[in-house]
């Protein structure tokens, strides 16, 4: 497992990183979040034995990261943030270089295959690293980061300058690989945290401000189970809005003429999408859609942070 207990690293007057203690065990995708300057990348840094802590300890599969480093670093796999790299190297010669470094004997050719393959490197392998897009960069910086299989990851915005399209391979590998390794991403993208997160830290002036599931935290916005319903065209609206509104179980009722849409908020405790369900078939409402909301995370990020 990952495990740390009050750490804590300071530069001068500045505390970026203040008593965090947390633990993560096999199976688990953790969603490392905060704002800008919150000490999620200072945190990771410290796991990955790039930066000491001043104070609190950290340990990686059990390997204390400063009293066992090299055995902590063995089991893990880092990317970092920017995923810097030897610029004139090729794609290919990086990648065999960081074999051997990790010293995989018989395993070194199978899994310079495989990560080629499953970053889908085939057609960069002789092209320089300085020459590449910032996404295949990115994606040679993951490869680096598994190629050993480690039990542990960090990753560091993992899909940071990859298109649609390579940020769903992305996803979709954190996912496979989450199944029987411990994986801990750093993002600003809260659909990440929802796609590929089993739980969600939250950490603000390098404090640890939340702790819980996507779901769980999505269940302290105020659009949990709200109900947007979105008309064919504006011309119910102000109708609908008023009858809405009436309805014990509403407390709040949010309109959007230029979208022909109502989000209807529900009082504490309370269930209305059958009331509304109801309320649109008595009243023939000419709708495109009828949603219940699941929760807002960015909603759920600002206040928390804040």
């Amino acid at each position: 497992m990952i495990k740390t207990e009050h750490l804590t690293k300071r530069y001068d007057s500045l505390t970026a990183v203040d008593d965090v203690t947390f633990r993560v065990q096999p199976g688990e995708v953790l969603g490392f979040l905060g704002p800008n300057g919150a000490g999620k990348t200072t945190t990771m840094r410290m796991l990955a034995g790039f930066v000491s802590p001043t104070s609190g300890r950290a340990s990686i599969c059990g390997h204390d990261i400063e009293e066992d480093a090299l055995a902590a670093k063995a089991s893990l796999g880092y990317l970092p943030e920017g995923a810097p790299a030897y610029g004139e190297m090729r794609v290919l010669g990086f990648l065999e270089f960081i074999a051997d470094l990790r010293e995989l004997g018989e395993r070194r050719r199978g899994r310079l295959d495989y990560v080629i393959a499953r970053l889908q490197l085939e057609a960069v392998l002789e092209q320089t690293i300085e020459t590449l897009s910032k996404g295949f960069r990115r994606r040679v910086g993951l490869a680096q980061a598994i190629l050993h299989d480690p039990p542990v990851l960090i990753l560091d915005e993992p899909t940071d300058g990859l298109d649609p399209n390579q940020k769903h391979e992305v996803r979709t590998l954190i996912n496979e690989m989450g199944r029987d390794k411990i994986i801990v991403i750093s993002t600003h993208i809260l659909e990440e945290v929802d796609a590929v997160c089993t739980r969600a830290i939250i950490i603000a002036h390098g404090r640890i401000v939340a702790d819980d599931t996507p779901q769980g935290l999505a269940t302290k916005s105020r659009y949990y189970n709200a109900v947007t319903l979105r008309f064919q065209n504006a011309g119910q609206l102000a109708a609908t809005r008023a009858l809405i509104a009436a309805l014990p179980a509403v407390a709040e009722v949010e309109m959007s003429e230029r979208e022909a849409r109502l989000t209807c908020l529900p009082r504490a405790g309370e269930t209305i999408l059958p009331a509304l369900s109801e309320l649109a078939a008595r009243q023939g409402l000419q709708l495109e859609e009828l949603h219940l909301e699941s929760g807002r995370l960015d909603e759920v990020f600002r206040n928390i942070t804040a």
